[in-house]
């Protein structure tokens, strides 16, 4: 299996999905215990979530697992989140801080990894940045994510719907984040910016706004589109159609907003 898939469109906007793929190769899946198996923290079903809400999207998909190596780490698996409880680049526990291993990946593993999954699929996502850069002077990285929402291993509470990210405002433009922001506040949806995910090592990296690459980061709860946040994680088609509904008009306006970016 080729470790991404590309579906090449003529608009602006790159839909990013890291977390999707369920491949694992059967030595490494060989190597995870029981629990390792589930596939827990897998981003269920959100390529399904997004399929068809914006005409000529751009998208780049790791077909790979995240228990592989995970695509929206960096290849030096700096943290994310200093001193707050998280996975890494090859993760060792799932996000209830269970170990999922058998046979812990070594050093020699993951650097066969970086090369094998981890490198191809940023090699893809660059590729496609650059490509529609050159066709309409910017790129929109719109990174699709989604998670349980409740883990209090990895947060307190419960997780809002909605969870923006933006580095803090520095990986797009302010009327980007801002379109984001709109939409969910006018739904009855609960909603943060740069909350608990504040976007991954895909949007700090690629969205350089002075350079006319904007990157933003969506993480929705798994609750607003699952019949349940548990095995086997079934995609929920009312629950989901009325989430597509809110998807669509994000990205939609962010779309119009490419011809205001400055190049």
């Amino acid at each position: 299996m080729t470790p991404v898939e590309i579906v090449r469109g003529d608009g602006p906007v790159i839909l990013g999905l890291p977390h999707t793929g369920t491949f694992l190769p059967d030595e490494i899946m060989a190597r995870l215990n029981q629990r390792g198996r589930l596939l827990a923290d897998t981003d269920w079903h959100i390529d399904r979530l997004y399929d068809g809400l914006l005409p000529d999207v751009t998208s780049v998909r790791a077909t790979f697992h995240r228990y592989v190596i995970d695509a929206n780490r960096g290849p030096d698996d700096a943290s994310l989140y200093p001193g707050q409880n998280t996975t890494g680049l090859v993760p060792l526990t799932d996000f209830d801080g269970e170990p999922i291993w058998t046979d812990e990946p070594t050093p020699e593993d993951i650097a066969a990894r970086k090369a094998r999954f981890h490198a191809p699929y940023h090699a893809a996502l660059a590729a496609e940045i650059a490509r529609v850069q050159a066709r309409h002077g910017v790129a929109i990285l719109y990174d699709c994510h989604s998670i349980r929402s409740v883990i209090p291993f990895l947060f307190e509470g419960t997780l809002p719907d909605f969870n923006i990210g933006t580095a803090n405002g520095t990986s797009c433009a302010p009327a980007i984040e801002a379109a984001a922001c709109d939409v969910a506040a006018a739904t009855d949806r609960a909603w943060v910016l740069n909350g608990r995910f504040k976007g991954g090592w895909t949007t700090r990296h690629y969205g350089r706004p002075e350079t006319g690459v904007h990157a933003i980061q969506m993480e929705l709860a798994q609750s607003t589109y699952l019949a349940t946040e548990a095995p086997p994680f079934a995609y929920d088609p009312a629950k989901a159609e009325a989430l597509r509904v809110h998807l669509r008009a994000i990205l939609t306006r962010i779309e119009a907003l490419a011809g205001e970016m400055p190049t």
